[in-house]
């Protein structure tokens, strides 16, 4: 993945994380503002939607983003630059709601040295779980 697409959806992340607890407070807009400045993706057309916050990022897409940007068997650095800019940003109003902590703990879950400390047996029924939520879940 390129440096640019992984920009993206580290921003993307970010927006979503600021709507999961379905608003974004003004915290939040700021350290946003300032990471895509930061990463001079203010004007990304991609990103102008969301970063205009004219539609809500729902929690689930949030969480298949986080997915996504880590990939199955991510690097500790991606790991470590995700979850800096994600703590920058929930602690960033001094309020962390229960949808933030609960993906923080969702977070944590892929941190790869997490990953290396599981058993063959928990892998396998991780995947057992995933595959059955991913039938059940209603398509989108």
């Amino acid at each position: 993945m390129n440096k640019n697409t992984k920009t993206q959806q580290l921003i993307k992340i970010l927006m979503g994380v600021a709507w999961i607890d379905g608003v974004i407070q003004t915290e939040e807009r700021e350290y946003l503002r300032r990471i895509a400045r930061a990463y001079q993706v203010e004007n990304d057309p991609e990103l102008k939607p969301f970063l205009s916050e004219l539609k809500p990022i729902q929690a689930e897409e949030c969480y298949r983003w986080l997915t996504d940007y880590l990939g199955e068997n991510h690097r500790e650095e991606d790991y470590q630059e995700l979850l800096e800019a994600l703590s920058g940003l929930i602690y960033s109003d001094g309020d962390v709601p229960i949808q933030e902590a609960r993906l923080l703990t969702k977070l944590q879950e892929l941190d790869p040295i997490y990953e290396q400390s599981k058993s063959p047996l928990d892998k396998l029924l991780e995947k057992i779980q995933k595959l059955y939520r991913k039938t059940m879940s209603p398509q989108t």
